[in-house]
């Protein structure tokens, strides 16, 4: 690991009361091609695309949260077909009406797939926005490093 002495030597030399103790969590088991945020005090190496929206009704009996399951039961396949380490996770907010679908991968991978427009994005934000009772459909591109 190239980050650990040097996360050792920022650690040794801080006097915050908050500076950790030896490896940064936020830079362990980081591959060779990270890249260093905020001064060196993190990095990532996986890089998230986030589609999401507002549902409309209660969670539990919600009809756009049920068509929301069921557009992306059919694009699952595909969108993590994107990079054989992708992730997939999905955000249900009941209290806020927050759908979220957000997929990760490995920076290398980022790149290709952002050229050819995030696919199936195109397509699925179309068809999310037709469903009745959605509304606010947005994307973002993140970080997103499990440590």
């Amino acid at each position: 690991m190239k980050l650990a002495p040097l996360a050792a030597l920022f650690a040794a030399t801080r006097t915050a009361a908050f500076a950790p103790v030896g490896q940064n969590a936020f830079t362990r088991n980081m591959s060779s091609n990270a890249v260093p945020l905020a001064n060196g005090a993190m990095s990532f190496d996986r890089v998230c695309r986030e589609w999401r929206c507002k549902y409309t009704g209660d969670k539990a009996t919600s009809e756009s949260l049920e068509a929301i399951s069921k557009l992306v039961e059919e694009y699952l396949p595909q969108v993590k077909a994107v990079s054989k380490d992708a992730t997939v996770n999905r955000l249900v907010c009941g209290a806020c009406l927050d759908f979220k679908l957000m997929t990760t991968v490995p920076l290398d991978d980022f790149g290709p797939w952002e050229e050819k427009g995030y696919a199936p994005e195109a397509e699925f934000l179309e068809k999310l926005k037709a469903i009745d009772g959605v509304s606010q459909v947005e994307t973002q591109t993140i970080t997103n490093m499990e440590i």
